[in-house]
C-alpha cells in the first residue's frame, strides 16, 4: 500500500523583528494587554521597504526542505501552495515558486484555506500520492500579513496576532505495509460563518473591486469576530480530534504530539486542557512567531523536529480552525 511519508522540513522568517513594544508606539496597546489576550510576544515581519511576496519566503523554506529530503527542485511532481496574502491577485504563487525554483513544466496549485491551509494542502497531498498522480510533492504554506494589516488603534484587535513566515514539506510516496505516514484526515467547512473572519476587499463582486470608499472604510483589512472564532475553537477542535481518532483506531494516549494552528495560545492552552494533555504532548510557538496562518504548522513541525519534540516513530497530531469557517485533524506518524 503506498503511504505518504515525509522527507524534510524547513521553515523561513523574515528578519524584521517587531515585539509588543514595538506595536505599542504605534497604536494603544501595551505588551501586558497582548499576552493577556494572545500569548504573543514579538512576531518577524518582512522589511517594509522592500517588494518581498509569498513565494520568496517559500523559496527560502523549500530549500531547507529539499536539501534535507536530498532532492533537487526538478524531483518534484507537484508543488502546492497555501497562502491566503499571494503575491499578486492571479497567478498564484505556486506558479511564481516553481519558476524562482528553475522549474519548467512542474503542476502547481495554490490552496485558499487560510488557517488550514495546512491541513487541506496535506490532505490534497496525500490524495494525489495514493492515487499515483504524483509521487514527490512540495507543499509550502507561507504568509505575509504585514502589509496588509490595519497599524492603528482601529485595528489593534487583529493587527497585533500576526506574523510572516513560511514552512515547507516534501512527502513522498512509498510501498508499504507499515502503519506510517499520513493515518487519518478530517476536514470540515462552515461557509455561513465566513464574515466572522474575512478581508472583504478587493472583492470581485463589486465594481470597480477597489475603490477609495472602500479603503477609507478599512475594507481591505482582515476583520474578526474574536469571540465567536475562540468558541467555535472550544468547541470543533476537540469534536474533530475524536473524529479523526476513530478513523485511525488510535486513541490519544498513542499520540506523542500535538501541533495546533498557532491562532491564539490561550485557544492552545484551552484545547490542551479540555484534552488532558501534559505540558511535553502539545507544541506551542505562537509567542515567538505571531500567527502565520497557512505558514504555522509547517514552520512548529519544523521547530518541534529541530528541537528532537520528534523523532523516529513519533505520532503526532496536527489540529487547526480558522477563517471560511474551516478545521481539521490529520495525524501522522513518522517512520
Amino acid at each position: 500500500m503506498k503511504k505518504s511519508v515525509i522527507r524534510g522540513t524547513g521553515r523561513y522568517l523574515p528578519a524584521r523583528l517587531v515585539t509588543n513594544e514595538d506595536l505599542a508606539k504605534w497604536m494603544d496597546t501595551s505588551d501586558e494587554w497582548i499576552r493577556q489576550r494572545t500569548g504573543i510576544e514579538q512576531r518577524y515581519w518582512v522589511p517594509a521597504d522592500k517588494e518581498i511576496g509569498v513565494s520568496d519566503l517559500g523559496l527560502e523554506a523549500s530549500r531547507t526542505a529539499l536539501e534535507r529530503a536530498g532532492w533537487k527542485p526538478e524531483d518534484i511532481d507537484l508543488i502546492i501552495f497555501a497562502t491566503l496574502s499571494p503575491d499578486i491577485f492571479f497567478p498564484g504563487s505556486g506558479c511564481l515558486l516553481q519558476h524562482k525554483l528553475g522549474l519548467q513544466n512542474t503542476p502547481a496549485l495554490d490552496i485558499r484555506q487560510q488557517c488550514t491551509g495546512f491541513h487541506y494542502g496535506i490532505a490534497t497531498a496525500d490524495a494525489y500520492i495514493r492515487s499515483g498522480l504524483a509521487n514527490r510533492i512540495l507543499f509550502v504554506g507561507a504568509e505575509i500579513h504585514s502589509g496588509g494589516l490595519d497599524i492603528s488603534t482601529r485595528g489593534r484587535d487583529v493587527t497585533v496576532i500576526f506574523g510572516d513566515g513560511a514552512g515547507a514539506v516534501c512527502l513522498e510516496g512509498v510501498e508499504t505495509e507499515e502503519n506510517i505516514g499520513v493515518l487519518g484526515v478530517a476536514l470540515h467547512a462552515q461557509g455561513e460563518l465566513a464574515a466572522s473572519l474575512m478581508t472583504e476587499a478587493p472583492a470581485s463582486r463589486v465594481s470597480p473591486r477597489l475603490t477609495v470608499e472602500m479603503l477609507e472604510q478599512g475594507k481591505h483589512y482582515p476583520v474578526m469576530d474574536g469571540k465567536t472564532i475562540f468558541k467555535l475553537a472550544l468547541r470543533r477542535l476537540p469534536e474533530v480530534t475524536k473524529e479523526v481518532l476513530v478513523k485511525t483506531g488510535l486513541s490519544m494516549d498513542d499520540i506523542d504530539l500535538v501541533i495546533p494552528h498557532q491562532a491564539n495560545l490561550r485557544i492552545n492552552q484551552a484545547y490542551q486542557s479540555s484534552m488532558g494533555l501534559s505540558d511535553d504532548r502539545i507544541f506551542n510557538n505562537i509567542q515567538r512567531y505571531g500567527n502565520t496562518t497557512a505558514g504555522s504548522i509547517p514552520i512548529a513541525l519544523d521547530e518541534a523536529i529541530e528541537m528532537k519534540k520528534i523523532g523516529k516513530g513519533s505520532t503526532v497530531l496536527f489540529i487547526g480552525l480558522g477563517s471560511g469557517v474551516t478545521w481539521g485533524a490529520i495525524i501522522y506518524r513518522f517512520e
